[in-house]
């Protein structure tokens, strides 16, 4: 093999997510923060004594979920990227830590789509690619639902035609 040939390297992959996964995103974070605020507001409003705390921690809680849902979704959609080659799936994700996955195709032992009730009504969904990797699966999450179908097939016929690795 000549030097540089069939090397994968280390590179930002070159795709964005879907757009629609920042909403996708900012329906999470108001759901996540969303039920702990209602508890705790009906919990101040039915215990008298423990009313003030409870509905100053729900306010609080409620502040910090409009502003996270305000902010990382929007972050996180200029920070994730994706991208399949005939060598390898390409994933860099997170905003503060930020990680970058490679998976070389002679590696790839199964690919799953994924569609929740929110992302498919957002017409969403995930791109599941399983490897041998104690790190567990690649996740291309936020795909049109139509790109993460079409994706799964070419990785899987990708796949099929790549020779496995025996080290």
């Amino acid at each position: 093999m000549a030097a540089g040939e069939g090397t994968v390297r280390l590179r930002p992959p070159n795709n964005t997510l879907n757009d629609r996964v920042v909403g996708w995103w900012r329906v999470q974070w108001l759901l996540l923060t969303g039920v702990p605020v209602v508890v705790l507001a009906v919990l101040g409003a039915l215990i008298g004594p423990a009313r003030t705390w409870l509905l100053a921690v729900a306010g609080g809680l409620a502040v910090l979920g409009l502003l996270c849902t305000a902010f990382f979704p929007s972050w996180w959609f200029r920070v994730h990227r994706w991208e399949v080659t005939d060598e390898a799936v390409y994933v860099r994700s997170g905003a503060f830590w930020q990680e970058w996955r490679i998976a070389p195709m002679s590696r790839i032992q199964t690919v799953d789509t994924l569609r929740g009730p929110l992302e498919r009504a957002f017409r969403l969904a995930t791109v599941n690619v399983t490897t041998a990797s104690s790190k567990g699966a690649i996740k291309i999450e936020g795909l049109d639902h139509e790109v993460a179908a079409e994706l799964a097939e070419q990785l899987t016929h990708i796949t099929q035609a790549t020779p496995g690795d025996a080290t």
